[in-house]
């Protein structure tokens, strides 16, 4: 019984064809018709195999689906018997059971085939293999590698973090297997937890470099993939801001508690509220000191010219979401800007990223750094100390594992809270999870301008 109508059980004949009620096997494919029951295809009659495309139905009729342009119906009655496919055989990357005797599910009064989607998992995702093959647009010669010739060839060193090793190697040594096999190199890696440059040798100029390239991609690729180390930041955690935090979340408790999801777990440490530049993923002390020497830099190449030998005087004041919706909130912050209007803390952020990303430390997110300062997170119900990418979410944690806040009413009253003013003439490399003694972050590097 199907949608209502019943048909008839197919019955075995001479050569191995099928028929029923619905139609007969042909070429491993069997028919399924708008009129089931007759004696004779209904018109429109359309087929069900490997690949088609599910096509809705009307009232209780079997599913129909449509082919992609190949294909036919055998009729009952066709002339000619072929033999059907052997059972378990493999229809378009589906077993002959999946196509012929999907699982059926009725929405709305209808009847519609449920397709099986076949996802390829990766449960030590940290071993798999990246690999650019023969032909990869990597193999092109890069400058960036130094090659110098010697006795037995060429040979050129490329550094990469010790904690990226793992990926180079590969699962069982294959990557590097495979990448001195196709460049015709040897490629020697320090031991894991040791700091060093990867070594290639090889009898060709051009294998060399296509190797160094090769792994060159390969530390990118994966970089990308880990959470991030550090982060620029603004302290605004000056005391008379820290107490007006205080007397904010004091107020939002007292009035607005009994919303949906509000309670004292979702705010800021006042000890840590700052304002995020971008975040840097720094795998080394070499890459820290490379950050902490291009901070430097950027005090004479642009802070200077900007604000001089003066702080910045900005105000925190006024809040606002970042989703779209305030009846669900996951982050709510401060906005922070200059006292006297101008855009010289935009400018200063928007170059210190500017010049991060251009050094390869840091990604590029927003074209422009949005000035906030994160007062309440949902992530801070589980963590006190984390802290957020800067617009986004931070890490890899799941939005199934954070609850919302309804943020209508804070919103609605507190819209305009002013939080207070204070002066600004420091820059911070700061350390992720990580406190000082006064109760910020632990510092790898400042750059002060006033």
């Amino acid at each position: 019984m199907l949608g209502g109508r019943e048909h008839a059980r197919p019955r075995p004949l001479r050569g191995g064809v099928r028929e029923g009620a619905g139609g007969a096997w042909s070429g491993g494919l069997e028919c399924a018709w708008a009129g089931w029951g007759r004696t004779r295809p209904a018109p429109g009659a359309q087929c069900l195999g490997a690949g088609w495309r599910l096509s809705r139905l009307s009232g209780g009729d079997p599913p129909a689906l449509r082919p992609p342009g190949q294909g036919r119906c055998a009729s009952p009655g066709a002339n000619g018997a072929v033999p059907l496919p052997p059972q378990g055989a493999i229809i378009g990357g589906k077993s002959t059971m999946e196509v012929l005797r999907p699982t059926l599910v009725r929405i709305g009064g209808r009847v519609y085939r449920k397709n099986i989607i076949q996802q390829q998992s990766y449960p030590n995702e940290e071993e798999d293999d990246f690999y650019a093959g023969p032909g990869d647009p990597t193999d092109e010669p890069c400058d960036a590698f130094l090659v110098e010739e010697t006795e037995r060839g060429f040979q050129c060193a490329v550094e990469v973090p010790s904690s990226l090793y793992k990926y180079i190697i590969g699962k069982k040594g294959e990557t590097r297997k495979r990448l001195e096999t196709e460049t015709r190199t040897s490629i020697s890696i320090p031991k894991p937890g040791m700091e060093g440059q990867i070594v290639i040798t090889g009898q060709q100029r051009s294998g060399v470099i296509s190797a160094g390239t090769r792994i060159d991609v390969l530390a990118e690729s994966f970089r990308k993939k880990q959470p991030f180390t550090h982060f620029l930041s603004f302290a605004l955690n000056q005391p008379a801001i820290q107490e007006k935090f205080l007397q904010f979340k004091e107020e939002v408790l007292e009035k607005c508690s009994k919303d949906h999801g509000v309670n004292s777990g979702l705010f800021q440490n006042p000890a840590k509220l700052h304002l995020t530049i971008g975040t840097l993923v720094l795998l080394n002390e070499q890459e820290i000191q490379k950050a902490c020497e291009l901070l430097q830099r950027s005090k004479e190449d642009f802070i200077n010219k900007t604000v001089g030998d003066q702080s910045l005087t900005v105000e925190v004041a006024g809040i606002e979401y970042m989703n779209d919706d305030p009846a669900m909130i996951d982050v709510l912050y401060a906005k922070v800007h200059m006292k006297d209007g101008s855009d010289k803390l935009q400018l200063i952020a928007d170059r210190l990223m500017e010049q991060f990303v251009t050094s390869g430390l840091m990604m590029k997110e927003w074209d422009r750094v949005k000035l906030h300062a994160t007062i309440m997170n949902t992530l801070f119900r589980k963590d006190p100390n984390v802290e957020e990418k800067n617009n986004a979410t931070t890490g890899k944690s799941s939005l199934k594992e954070r609850e919302t806040f309804d943020g209508r009413n804070i919103l609605k009253i507190f819209e305009n809270f002013y939080f207070g003013e204070l002066q600004l003439n420091s820059v911070h490399l700061s350390q992720r999870f990580s406190t000082d003694s006064s109760g910020y972050y632990a510092t790898s590097g400042q750059l002060t301008f006033s």
